[in-house]
Protein backbone atom coordinates (compact mmCIF):
# COMPACT_ATOMS: atom_id res chain seq x y z
CA UNK A 1 0.00 0.00 0.00
CA UNK A 2 1.61 3.43 -0.92
CA UNK A 3 1.23 6.20 1.72
CA UNK A 4 1.39 9.84 0.34
CA UNK A 5 4.48 11.87 1.60
CA UNK A 6 3.84 15.50 2.31
CA UNK A 7 5.49 16.82 -0.60
CA UNK A 8 2.68 14.61 -2.77
CA UNK A 9 0.13 15.89 -0.58
CA UNK A 10 0.56 19.66 -0.59
CA UNK A 11 1.21 19.01 -4.63
CA UNK A 12 -2.06 17.49 -5.03
CA UNK A 13 -3.58 20.48 -3.01
CA UNK A 14 -2.03 22.93 -4.79
CA UNK A 15 -2.60 21.45 -7.88
CA UNK A 16 -6.29 21.48 -7.11
CA UNK A 17 -6.58 25.21 -6.03
CA UNK A 18 -4.66 26.14 -8.91
CA UNK A 19 -7.03 24.60 -10.95
CA UNK A 20 -10.14 26.42 -9.00
CA UNK A 21 -8.47 29.64 -9.44
CA UNK A 22 -8.39 28.76 -13.36
CA UNK A 23 -11.97 28.40 -13.48
CA UNK A 24 -12.68 31.15 -11.05
CA UNK A 25 -10.74 33.75 -13.45
CA UNK A 26 -12.39 32.35 -16.61
CA UNK A 27 -15.97 33.64 -14.67
CA UNK A 28 -14.63 36.82 -14.22
CA UNK A 29 -12.59 36.77 -17.25
CA UNK A 30 -8.97 37.82 -15.40
CA UNK A 31 -6.16 36.75 -17.63
CA UNK A 32 -3.61 37.78 -14.96
CA UNK A 33 -5.36 35.09 -12.47
CA UNK A 34 -5.78 32.25 -15.28
CA UNK A 35 -1.76 32.27 -15.89
CA UNK A 36 -1.50 32.39 -11.80
CA UNK A 37 -3.77 29.22 -11.41
CA UNK A 38 -2.02 27.20 -14.53
CA UNK A 39 1.40 28.11 -12.76
CA UNK A 40 0.20 26.93 -9.74
CA UNK A 41 -1.04 24.26 -11.55
CA UNK A 42 2.13 23.34 -13.06
CA UNK A 43 4.11 23.64 -9.40
CA UNK A 44 1.77 21.55 -7.77
CA UNK A 45 1.86 18.91 -10.00
CA UNK A 46 5.75 19.16 -10.01
CA UNK A 47 6.06 19.10 -6.27
CA UNK A 48 3.20 15.59 -6.32
CA UNK A 49 5.35 13.76 -8.76
CA UNK A 50 8.87 14.45 -7.54
CA UNK A 51 8.09 14.98 -3.83
CA UNK A 52 9.75 18.35 -3.54
CA UNK A 53 9.48 21.00 -1.39
CA UNK A 54 7.08 23.56 -2.15
CA UNK A 55 10.08 25.97 -2.96
CA UNK A 56 11.72 24.42 -5.28
CA UNK A 57 8.63 23.16 -7.38
CA UNK A 58 8.00 27.16 -7.61
CA UNK A 59 12.12 27.88 -8.51
CA UNK A 60 11.49 25.43 -11.31
CA UNK A 61 8.58 26.77 -12.90
CA UNK A 62 9.86 29.70 -12.62
CA UNK A 63 13.11 29.03 -13.97
CA UNK A 64 11.68 26.59 -16.72
CA UNK A 65 9.26 29.42 -18.14
CA UNK A 66 12.21 32.13 -17.83
CA UNK A 67 13.98 29.86 -20.12
CA UNK A 68 10.86 29.42 -22.50
CA UNK A 69 10.84 33.96 -22.93
CA UNK A 70 7.49 33.05 -21.17
CA UNK A 71 6.49 35.83 -18.74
Amino acid sequence: MHYPGKNELAGKLRKHLGAAKVQWAKLTNNEPLVSEGRREMLAGLVEERYAVATDEAAREVKSFFAKSGAS
